[in-house]
């Protein structure tokens, strides 16, 4: 039989594996094995850390088929989750966006000439996805004709990523990939509006650290493998304050939040 002070010490090692074994279950990420698991895990990577609003001035580059481009610059400002302010050119010009859950509202010289329905996937899982519950962006890729029940692991640009919408070998079907590593959207694919026999495919690159989260600084559209839109932001602020009348359309022409 073991002498008491054996028993003492055998006492403590067991009870430090423990407190061990514990704090390393406790740190350890969730297992993602399917679109709902990696949703919540993307969400409880940076859910008290992410910045709660962000501005940037954006060189937006059209790609027109004849080899030419064409150059604006546009203010964006977000409030998360769910608005977006986009201002296209000066903002006294009165041009742009307001995206409000899930509703655009487009101003021209300063008068409103549509609002619908429409969701920016973009900012959902570029920027929403990390300040909503992860039900919330769940029901919004389900009736935006996501696939949770298709899922599937991948290589972009040389790192491991998860795919959301789609088995192995697909990319027809509505999808978005994301880092293994920093749990980061990389990668959207879907049928484009105007011809659905063609596949539109937004990359986000460039991810620079910003306030507890990142921002990928470069964005760039690809339409059946050719460049048409590419977007490189700088002037980044993850602190911002930023007024709600900013995004309430009645206050489009007279509430900015950068007057260049």
């Amino acid at each position: 039989m073991p002498g008491k002070g054996n028993m003492k010490t055998s006492k403590l090692l067991f009870s430090v594996m423990i407190l061990t074994t514990a704090g390393l279950a406790e740190g350890k990420p969730a297992a993602v094995n399917s679109g709902e698991t990696l949703v919540k895990e993307m969400h409880g990577r940076y859910a008290t850390s992410w910045y709660p609003t962000v501005t940037f001035t954006q060189k937006s580059t059209t790609y027109n088929p004849d080899g030419t481009t064409r150059v604006e610059t546009w203010y964006e400002a977000a409030l998360l989750p769910g608005r977006l302010r986009i201002d296209i050119g000066p903002p006294s010009a009165g041009n742009g966006y307001l995206l409000v859950d899930g509703n655009v509202t487009v101003f021209k010289e300063g008068q409103v000439k549509a609002n619908l329905p429409q969701v920016n996937m973009l900012l959902v899982l570029g920027f929403d996805v990390y300040k909503q519950t992860p039900e919330a962006t769940l029901a919004i890729a389900k009736k935006e004709g996501f696939d949770a029940g298709k899922f599937h692991e991948d290589t972009w640009e040389g790192k491991p990523v998860y795919v959301f919408g789609a088995e192995k070998g697909d990319l027809k079907s509505k999808q978005f990939w994301v880092e293994k590593d920093r749990m980061l959207f990389v990668r959207l694919l879907e049928p484009d509006q105007s011809d659905p026999d063609k596949t539109q495919d937004i990359r986000f690159a460039d991810y620079r650290k910003l306030s507890g989260g990142w921002i990928a600084a470069l964005v760039e559209v690809y339409l059946d493998g050719k460049k048409v839109f590419s977007e490189e932001y700088t002037d980044i602020n993850g602190d911002a304050k930023l007024d709600p009348a900013l995004f309430d359309p009645k206050q489009f022409t007279s509430a900015h939040w950068e007057k260049p």
